[in-house]
C-alpha cells in the first residue's frame, strides 16, 4: 500500500489506485498525510479546503469526506498495514507507517544522500528519491493557500535535491549527465539562480564553454527582464569559472563578469563533498538500567524472546502486556545476560509512553544514542530526521542490542530502530503496536500475569522460604488476591517484611499485640476490597501512592473524569459513556481519556475502548464521597445506554417502531454514537451485552426500575438476531422492574418480548401465558402499536387451531372480552390495528405471520400473496431476517401450488442469504422446507449445511451459558 503527495494526491492498494473522488476530498487527505501521525483539527482542515469564508455546513462536509475515506481504506484492509483514520475529539488523526508515504521516503533518502561519502552512493540515493516524484506536489488537490504553501515547500525540497544531484555528478566527473538533468529544470524554473549556476558549471566542465556562457547570458537576461536585478554571487561565480583563468575581459556588459579580483575570477568554487560519517565506535556502550532484584520465573517467555531475537535482518520484538506485569523487568533481565551476543553494545531508552510526564523528543533520544556510539557532540545533528539518518548509517554494520521501554505508539519506536542485520530491538508496551508489525515485521510476545506457582516463588524470593513453607495455602491465596501482578506481589511481600506484627491498619493499637505477621492475616485483609489498596503500599511504593501521585498531576478535566469512572458499574467505557458519567461532551471526554491512558490510569484495550485495572477501579471508587454526585452520574449513564441502544436499534432495524417512549425525566445526551451499518450496530450490542446487564442491575439496586427495564428491552434487535442466547433471565428481571413501576405500558412491552423469546426457546405454554396478558395491558395503556405487536407475537406462539385462553392459566390475566382465540384471529386483529395506525413495520409483521398461518392451513395462494405484500412494505423490506422468512413462506407456498421448481429456487435463495448474513435460525427454517422437495443429488450438501447451521446455534448457546 502506498500514499502519494509527490505528484497527484493518491492512494494505491494491491489492485491499483483508489477512487478518491473530488478535489476537496483529495485536499483533506493531503492535509492528513502532510501531518501523518498527528491530530489535525477541523479548523485546520477547513482552512485547507476553502479559500475564504467556509460554508455553514463545512464540518458536515468534512465528516462526509472522512467517512468516505474510511470506507475506501477499509475496502483495501488498510489496518493490516498499520493505517487507521480515527477521530480525536474535534480533530482527525491518520496513523500510518512513514514508509508508506512517498514524501517521508523522499526525505529519508535525501538525508542519507547528504551524509554519503561516496559520490556514486550519493547519486544513487538521490536518483531513487527523485524517482518518487510523479508531477507537481499535491496535484489534484484544491489550491487553498495552506496547501499551496505546503506544495511549494515540497517542490523546493525537490529542486534542492536536483541541485545536489547535479553537483554530485560534477564531482564524479559525469558532466553530461548533470547537463541532461539540469536543462529541463532551468527551463521550468528560469528565475532559480542555483539551477542556472549548476548548469553553467556542468557545461564548462563538460568542455562546452560556449554553451556555458550562453546559458549564463540567458539567465542574466531573464533576471533583468523579469525582476530587474543582476545575477547573484553564485551565478556570477559560475560565469567566472566558465570564462576560464586566461580569458580576457571584454568591454561590453555581455562579455564581462562583474568586477572582482583576478584571483577570484581564476578560482572556481566547487561543491563541497559531504563530510564522511564518523568511524564506528570501538568500545561497547551499555545504557541498561540496574537489573531488577528478586527476578523470578518467565523461563518460557525468556526462551521465546531469545528465539524471536535470533531471527534474520535485524529483528524487532515487542513485549506487550498490562501495567505492572513485569515487561521492563523481563526486558532488562534478558538483555543483561546477552552482552556477549552484542559486541558493539546495548542501548536503552525509556519512551515514557504510559507516564504522567511528556514523551521524550526523538532528537534527544537519538542524541543519547549517538553520543554513546562515540559520535563527538559537535557532530550530532540537531534535527530528529538528520540524527536518525546518522544513527541508521552508523548501525548498519554493528551487532547492537536496543531496548526501547514503555512505548505507546509505533511512531515513537521507528526513528530509534537500527538498520544493521546483526542488530536486535526489544520494545516494551502495553499495546500490541500493530503498526510496527506491518511496517517492520515485528514479532509480538504477549506477557501475562505470573502463574500461581511463580507468584508464590516471587513471594518466597522476598520473604524467605521459611515464611511461605510455613503457610503454603495462605501464600497461594495472597498470590491469587494480587492477581499474579508482580508489582502487587512485591508490595505485599514488602508489607509483611516491614510489619513484624500485623498491625496493618494505620490507626492506634487497640488491645494486646497481634504477634508475628502472618500470610494468613495478610490474605484475610487483602480479601476486603475496602482496605486492599491500603495494604498494598509500603513507604513511597504501592498502588495507591502511585495513583495518588499520578492523579495529583492530572488536569482538572481528567481528574474529574477519573473520579466519575469510579461510579461505572460495568467493565469498560468509551468516550460517549465517559462523557455521560462526567457530564461533559464526547470530544472533551476523549481528550481526558487520552490523558488518563498516558498516566497509566486506563488501558485502551481496543480503539476507543478503555478499561480500568481492578485496583485502579477501587482507587477511583474511593475518591468521591458525595452520594448526590454518584446518583447524578449513574442517571446520566443509564440514559446514555438507552439512547445509544436506540440509535443502534435504528441502524439494525431501520424503519421500525421505537421500543418504548422515554420517561418524563429522561436526559438526552448531548451526543449519541452514530451507527453506519446493521453489522456495526449488532456488533455493539454483542460487545456491550454483559455491561448492559451490569448497568441494568445497578439501576435496579438504586430504585430506578423505569431505567432498568428499558435498558433490557432496548436490546431487542440483538435478541431477535440471537434469540437462543439465554435472554429469558434478562427479560424476566425486566418484567419484575416493570411491575414495580405499576405501569401497564411497561409491563406489556416487556411481556411481548419475553413471550416471543420463550416461544422461540420452545417454552410455548409460558410464552402463551405471558402473551395473552400483553395485548390487554397495552390496550389499557393506549399503546396501539404495542397491542398489535403483542398480538403478532401471540399468533406466532399459538397453534393455528388453539381454541382460546384458559382463564386459570394466569390469575393476573386480563385479556378482555374480545381477545382473539386463534392465531389467525390474533394476526387479523394486529393487521387491523397496524393499518389504523398506518405503521408499515407492524403491518409487515402481521402479514408475515398471516402468511405462515395460511401456509399451515393449506391456503397457499393467500400465503404467497401475504408474503409478497409484506415484502413491499416500507424500508424494512431490506432487513435480512424478515426477507429470509418471507421468502421461505413464499417458497413453501409455491411448492404447495404445484410449482416445485420455483419453490426450490425461492427456498434455496432464502437459505443462502441467511447463511451469508450469519442468520442461522433463518437458514435452518429455509433448509427444513427445502429438504423434502429437493433433488436427490442436492440432498447430501443440503443436509451438511443444515447440520452446520444447527451446530453454530448450539455453539452460541453454549457460549452464552459460560
Amino acid at each position: 500500500m502506498e500514499f502519494q503527495v509527490l505528484g497527484p494526491v493518491s492512494v494505491s492498494g494491491s489492485a491499483g489506485p483508489l477512487p478518491l473522488g473530488p478535489a476537496k476530498r483529495r485536499s483533506l487527505l493531503a492535509m492528513l498525510l502532510l501531518r501523518a501521525n498527528v491530530a489535525v483539527s477541523v479548523d485546520t482542515l477547513t482552512e485547507a479546503l476553502w479559500d475564504d469564508e467556509p460554508p455553514v455546513h463545512a464540518r458536515t462536509v468534512i465528516q462526509g469526506h472522512v467517512s468516505r475515506l474510511r470506507a475506501l481504506l477499509a475496502d483495501v484492509d488498510a489496518s493490516a498495514y498499520g493505517v487507521e483514520l480515527s477521530t480525536r475529539g474535534s480533530a482527525y488523526h491518520l496513523e500510518l507507517p512513514e514508509t508508506l508515504l512517498d514524501a517521508h521516503r523522499f526525505e529519508g533518502l535525501v538525508a542519507l544522500a547528504r551524509r554519503a561519502a561516496d559520490p556514486g552512493d550519493r547519486a544513487a540515493l538521490l536518483t531513487e528519491a527523485l524517482a518518487l516524484w510523479q508531477g507537481p506536489a499535491l496535484a489534484g488537490a484544491y489550491p487553498s493557500p495552506l496547501l499551496r504553501s505546503a506544495a511549494h515547500t515540497l517542490d523546493e525540497a525537490r529542486l534542492a535535491a536536483v541541485e545536489l544531484l547535479a553537483a554530485t555528478y560534477v564531482v564524479g566527473g559525469e558532466h553530461d549527465r548533470a547537463v541532461q538533468l539540469l536543462r529541463p529544470e532551468t527551463g521550468a524554473h528560469p528565475l532559480r539562480e542555483p539551477l542556472a549556476a549548476r548548469l553553467v558549471e556542468a557545461l564548462h566542465h563538460a568542455g562546452r564553454s560556449a554553451e556555458a556562457l550562453d546559458a549564463y547570458h540567458r539567465a542574466r537576461q531573464v533576471l533583468a527582464d523579469e525582476l530587474g536585478v543582476a545575477p547573484g554571487a553564485e551565478l556570477t561565480a559560475a560565469f567566472t569559472l566558465a570564462l576560464g583563468p586566461d580569458s580576457a575581459r571584454g568591454s561590453g556588459p555581455d562579455s564581462a563578469a562583474p568586477d572582482s579580483a583576478p584571483a577570484a575570477r581564476a578560482v572556481a568554487p566547487r561543491p563541497a563533498a559531504p563530510r564522511p560519517a564518523p568511524e564506528p565506535a570501538r568500545f561497547r556502550p551499555n545504557l541498561l538500567p540496574r537489573t531488577p532484584r528478586g527476578f523470578h520465573g518467565r523461563t518460557a517467555e525468556s526462551a521465546e524472546l531469545t528465539a524471536a531475537a535470533a531471527g534474520p535482518d535485524g529483528p524487532v520484538v515487542v513485549l506487550t502486556g498490562p501495567a505492572g506485569v513485569g515487561k521492563t523487568a523481563l526486558a532488562v533481565h534478558w538483555a543483561a545476560g546477552r552482552h556477549s551476543d552484542f559486541p558493539d553494545g546495548t542501548l536503552y531508552a525509556d519512551l515514557r509512553g504510559f507516564s504522567d510526564t511528556s514523551d521524550p523528543e526523538p532528537a534527544d533520544l537519538l542524541r543519547e544514542f549517538l553520543l554513546a556510539l562515540d559520535v563527538p557532540p559537535r557532530r550530532v545533528p540537531e534535527s530528529a530526521d538528520a540524527a536518525g539518518a546518522l544513527f541508521r548509517s552508523l548501525t548498519a554494520g554493528l551487532r547492537l542490542l536496543v531496548v526501547l521501554d514503555n512505548a505507546r505508539t509505533s511512531a515513537q519506536v521507528r526513528p530509534l530502530l537500527p538498520t544493521g542485520p546483526g542488530c536486535v530491538t526489544v520494545v516494551t508496551s502495553r499495546v500490541r503496536l500493530a503498526g510496527l508489525v506491518a511496517s517492520d515485521a515485528a514479532r509480538v510476545l504477549a506477557l501475562d500475569v505470573l502463574a500461581i506457582d511463580d507468584s508464590v516463588a516471587l513471594l518466597t524470593r522476598i520473604l524467605g522460604e521459611h515464611r511461605t513453607a510455613a503457610e503454603p495455602q495462605a501464600a497461594r491465596r495472597t498470590a491469587e488476591l494480587c492477581g499474579g501482578l508482580p508489582l502487587a506481589l512485591r508490595v505485599a511481600a514488602a508489607r509483611l517484611v516491614e510489619t513484624p506484627a500485623l498491625g496493618l491498619a494505620t490507626g492506634p493499637a487497640i488491645g494486646p499485640a497481634l504477634g508475628p505477621a502472618s500470610l494468613a492475616s495478610l490474605a484475610d485483609r487483602l480479601a476486603d476490597e475496602r482496605q486492599r489498596l491500603e495494604l498494598l503500599a509500603v513507604e513511597d511504593i504501592g498502588v495507591a501512592s502511585a495513583l495518588r501521585l499520578t492523579t495529583a498531576h492530572l488536569p482538572a478535566d481528567a481528574a474529574q473524569l477519573f473520579t466519575a469512572l469510579g461510579h461505572h458499574p460495568g467493565t469498560h467505557v468509551d468516550r460517549f459513556s465517559a462523557a455521560a458519567l462526567a457530564g461533559t461532551t464526547p470530544p472533551d471526554a476523549a481528550r481526558a481519556l487520552d490523558r488518563l491512558v498516558a498516566a497509566h490510569l486506563l488501558t485502551e484495550t481496543a480503539p476507543g475502548c478503555y478499561v480500568l485495572h481492578d485496583l485502579v477501579r477501587l482507587y477511583a471508587r474511593g475518591l468521591s464521597h458525595e452520594p448526590a454526585a454518584r446518583t447524578a452520574a449513574r442517571l446520566r449513564l443509564y440514559d446514555h445506554c438507552v439512547a445509544t441502544a436506540l440509535s443502534a436499534s435504528e441502524a439494525a432495524e431501520p424503519g421500525g417502531e421505537p421500543a418504548f417512549v422515554q420517561p418524563d425525566d429522561f436526559q438526552q445526551p448531548p451526543a449519541v454514537r452514530d451507527f453506519t451499518s446493521r453489522e456495526e450496530a449488532l456488533g455493539w450490542f454483542a460487545a456491550e451485552r454483559d455491561d448492559l446487564a451490569l448497568i441494568a442491575a445497578a439501576a435496579r439496586a438504586e430504585a430506578r426500575p423505569e431505567r432498568a427495564w428499558r435498558i433490557a428491552v432496548t436490546q431487542w434487535p440483538f435478541v431477535v438476531w440471537r434469540v437462543l442466547a439465554d435472554w429469558a433471565p434478562t427479560l424476566e428481571a425486566a418484567l419484575a422492574d416493570a411491575r414495580v413501576c405499576a405501569d401497564p405500558y411497561a409491563e406489556a412491552r416487556v411481556l411481548t418480548l419475553l413471550g416471543w423469546v420463550l416461544a422461540e426457546e420452545g417454552r410455548t405454554a409460558e410464552a402463551v401465558r405471558h402473551l395473552r396478558v400483553a395485548p390487554g395491558l397495552a390496550a389499557r395503556a393506549g399503546d396501539v402499536l404495542g397491542e398489535a405487536t403483542a398480538l403478532v407475537n401471540l399468533a406466532a406462539a399459538l397453534p393455528d387451531d388453539d381454541p382460546g385462553a384458559d382463564p386459570d392459566d394466569d390469575p393476573g390475566a386480563d385479556p378482555g372480552d374480545d381477545e382473539p382465540g386463534t392465531a389467525e384471529a390474533a394476526c387479523t386483529r394486529a393487521l387491523a390495528l397496524a393499518t389504523e395506525a398506518d405503521d408499515a413495520h407492524t403491518r409487515m409483521l402481521a402479514l408475515q405471520h398471516l402468511a405462515r398461518i395460511h401456509l399451515g392451513a393449506g391456503r397457499h395462494r393467500q400465503a404467497y400473496e401475504a408474503a409478497e405484500t409484506a415484502l413491499g412494505l416500507g424500508p424494512e423490506h431490506e432487513a435480512v431476517a424478515r426477507r429470509v422468512l418471507l421468502r421461505t413462506w413464499q417458497g413453501e407456498a409455491l411448492a404447495g401450488l404445484g410449482d416445485t421448481v420455483a419453490g426450490r429456487r425461492c427456498l434455496a435463495q432464502a437459505a443462502l442469504e441467511a447463511e451469508q448474513a450469519g442468520y442461522d435460525a433463518g437458514a435452518v427454517t429455509a433448509l427444513d422446507a427445502l429438504l423434502p422437495i429437493a433433488d436427490q443429488d442436492a440432498l447430501p450438501e443440503l443436509r451438511r449445511r443444515h447440520a452446520a447451521a444447527h451446530a453454530r446455534i448450539r455453539e452460541r448457546g453454549a457460549l452464552a451459558t459460560r
